[in-house]
């Protein structure tokens, strides 16, 4: 679920809890932050004259794509084919975009969101190759590369010498930052520096070169005896205390098909990430969720793998957070953005024999991208979130993640007048309605792991079944192994967090009571409705637009003929008593 909004829905969830228990950015913030952006000649002679900073784009990769395939510009471009509305949310943010000549993802229009991908995929020629994003999120054009970070912190420290090092400044609504906990944590291991250079380099993201998944495979790691998929993995979340927040980055093979090679890189990878609760947010206890293409790196390195970020457009985050795909050094450590502040992370990898599969969900979710940034796909907190919007694609493209069913649905019709009473609000009471409603894979982003998990281990066990789509079919036949990764928080003067809530019974669990609970309020962003292209369908109807209209049926019909009919029954009680 991304973010669960409704604090009504869960004070009435918690009750009936109690009860069942017996009691018991940068940039659009970058704009004051002097890098509304000049990446031409003054970025230029910055980088001759630092021999270790390079072009973000001159070597590597972004996920399946060569980094050389792209360009660094922002989103005020006017020569990009990235679609206008991408360019407007990116209009102040650095970004990658495809040369031209290279095949782009489209999208149809007057189709929703995942009909389009569902037509897309069943008329797409097998074997079709890749299409390239419109864009990807690279948060700096600068990047340094096997640095160590001086015990002061204001040195990178590389074999050709030492570059003055700054961090980017604290976002305004962040509400706490890279300390010193921070740089004594950093300046252990060799790192990996995103950002731009000024007087200095300023940092934006510090990635840990340790954290990697090597060449080849990492030690296996056997589930509990006589459990399920779904609660080996959750057992896995929440092995060490604090969900792994403050344990050693680590990694495991949890299944490896037999006589696959070990010998791992360059091998594709399709992965599911999912992120823990924050500790001083009591809106993200949930988690988030996102899927991640790549390759394995011959050293290892995982930091250039593409993650497909989905997350509220309508609103201006308190990170910086923007919707696109993103390096997964980005991802992570962004100073600001960045999950590895706020909780500790979780990565199912699928290690494949062909690219197949991920060249697929990748150029599908490239067109979800198209939908969502120009409002035909719009993000709803209970059932078009993070979690949903990656869970409806891998569904449109046939692989069938199981469906664990809604929270409750009885408990949503007893929900919805409770809410609307107490809150004096229909929008709450059908927000509560939806939450409650939804199919939690669509919601929890850990319920969504556990599932998808389990039905990997069944694919590659016992291959594809009659009905498969193409991509089940696809995994099935190429997959061979399942690693999973656990990622720490990094040190700073945020709270720590913890492995995610898996129901919204526990979510509720470990909320506290309103006038204790910690809420980041954020402001809206608008949309301009000279960005709404005509073509666009109204949303879909929600399941909460049918609850509420029987209850206002019940309301303005069942009352009145209920207490009429009472009257009658008195009247003639009456009548019948007088002589």
């Amino acid at each position: 679920m991304c973010r669960l909004k409704d604090r009504t829905l869960l004070a009435f969830v918690r009750s009936l809890h109690r009860r069942s228990q017996h009691r018991p950015r940068f940039l659009p913030r970058v704009r004051g932050q002097g890098i509304a952006f000049a990446i031409a000649a003054v970025h230029s002679l910055h980088v001759a004259a630092a021999p270790d900073v390079q072009p973000a784009n001159a070597a590597g990769a972004l996920g399946l794509y060569p980094a050389t395939d792209f360009r660094l510009t922002t989103g005020a471009c006017e020569d990009c084919s990235a679609i206008r509305q991408a360019r407007w949310y990116f209009r102040n943010e650095p970004i990658a975009v495809p040369l031209p000549g290279l095949p782009m993802s489209a999208f149809d229009k007057g189709i929703r969101a995942f009909d389009d991908v569902d037509r897309w995929s069943r008329a797409r020629a097998s074997g079709a190759g890749l299409d390239y994003p419109a864009l990807v999120w690279t948060g700096a054009p600068d990047i340094v590369r096997g640095a160590r970070l001086a015990v002061d912190g204001k040195l990178l420290v590389t074999d050709n010498g030492s570059i003055p090092f700054r961090p980017v400044a604290k976002i305004p609504l962040n509400r706490s930052y890279y300390d010193a906990s921070s740089i004594e944590f950093f300046n252990q291991r060799p790192l990996t520096v995103r950002g731009f250079t000024d007087d200095s380099f300023v940092g934006r993201v510090i990635w840990p070169e340790d954290f990697r998944l090597g060449g080849r495979a990492p030690a296996m790691q056997t589930l509990p005896a006589g459990t399920s998929a779904s609660e080996g993995i959750r057992s896995l979340m929440r092995a060490e205390p604090q969900g792994g927040a403050r344990s050693p980055y680590a990694t495991s093979t949890l299944w490896q098909r037999d006589g696959a090679p070990s010998e791992w890189a360059g091998r594709p990878v399709l992965a599911l990430m999912v992120n823990g609760a924050q500790g001083d947010d009591d809106e993200a206890l949930g988690g988030h969720f996102a899927i991640v293409t790549g390759r394995v790196q011959p050293d290892g390195r995982i930091s250039d793998w593409l993650v497909n970020n989905f997350y509220s457009l309508d609103v201006e985050s308190e990170k910086g957070i923007l919707a696109a795909p993103v390096p997964l050094d980005s991802y992570i450590a962004d100073l600001n953005s960045g999950q590895g502040w706020y909780r500790p992370s979780y990565m199912l990898v699928a290690i494949l024999r062909d690219d197949r599969g991920p060249i697929l969900v990748q150029s599908a979710l490239n067109r979800v991208y198209n939908q969502f940034w120009r409002h035909q796909l719009v993000y709803y907190h209970p059932d078009q979130n993070c979690a949903s919007i990656s869970i409806d694609t891998l569904r449109a493209l046939g692989w069938d993640v199981p469906h664990r069913g809604p929270s409750n649905r009885w408990l949503a019709w007893l929900a919805f007048p409770f809410v609307a009473i107490k809150e004096l609000s229909f929008v709450k009471a059908k927000a509560a309605f939806d939450y409650l409603r939804t199919d939690q894979t669509r919601l929890l982003p850990a319920a969504a792991l556990e599932e998808a998990f389990g039905s990997l281990l069944s694919l590659g066990n016992g291959g594809s079944a009659r009905g498969d789509g193409a991509l089940a079919q696809m995994l099935a036949q190429d997959l061979d192994a399942l690693v999973f990764v656990r990622f720490p928080q990094f040190p700073s003067s945020r709270k720590f967090g913890d492995a995610p809530a898996v129901t919204v019974f526990e979510y509720r669990t470990r909320v506290p009571d309103p006038e204790h609970a910690q809420i980041v309020p954020v402001p809206p962003r608008p949309f301009p409705d000279e960005l709404r292209d005509s073509d666009l369908l109204p949303p879909p109807r929600h399941f909460s637009d049918y609850a509420m209209l029987v209850w206002v049926l019940l309301t303005v019909v069942g009352l009145p003929l209920l207490v009429w009919r009472l009257w009658r029954r008195w009247r003639a009680r009456r009548d019948a008593a007088t002589p």
